[in-house]
């Protein structure tokens, strides 16, 4: 079940993606100016902002959503890819080229969508975001798997 679970998350996270992949460019730039302004307006009641470059930092705000879309999908490929039973480098290994693939193909599904294009950058953005969050992830379990282990190697006092 749990297996079932985390291979469906995959699956509708990519679906995300693609979703977000063929919206024409003024939807997706309507999306996300929308979102850099409710930022700013936020960072604006913490900080008094004046002339604020909208375009820079919605240009930002993109590329950060590249990184950590990819970033989650990531960690939750690595997930799945665990609870089928591969470990270890094979599983680093295959999550990150599975996600750099799916960036790639990404990119190039917007040659087909109406004032998109296909970036190299953002195929670079995208890998650097998944291949942060297999790190992050491979740590967060090694550090759980220690933890484990010497839980179950140190007796208690109770045992003594």
């Amino acid at each position: 079940m749990v297996k079932s679970l985390s291979w469906i998350t995959v699956i509708l996270l990519m679906t995300l993606i693609f979703y977000f992949s063929q919206q024409s460019v003024a939807i997706s730039n309507d999306l996300s100016l929308g979102i850099t302004e409710r930022i700013i307006e936020t960072v604006g009641k913490v900080v008094p902002i004046e002339d604020v470059p909208i375009d820079t930092i919605n240009h930002v705000v993109r590329k950060n959503a590249h990184f950590f879309i990819y970033f989650i999908l990531g960690i939750l490929l690595q997930n799945a890819l665990k609870r089928s039973g591969l470990n270890g480098y094979r599983n680093v290994g295959i999550a990150l080229i599975f996600c750099i693939t799916y960036a790639i193909f990404d990119e190039v599904h917007q040659l087909f969508v109406a004032g998109r294009g296909a970036q190299v950058k953002d195929v670079l953005i995208d890998s650097a975001g998944a291949a942060t969050g297999i790190i992050v992830s491979s740590l967060f379990s090694s550090i759980a798997k220690r933890k484990t282990t010497r839980s179950i190697q140190i007796p208690s006092k109770d045992t003594l």
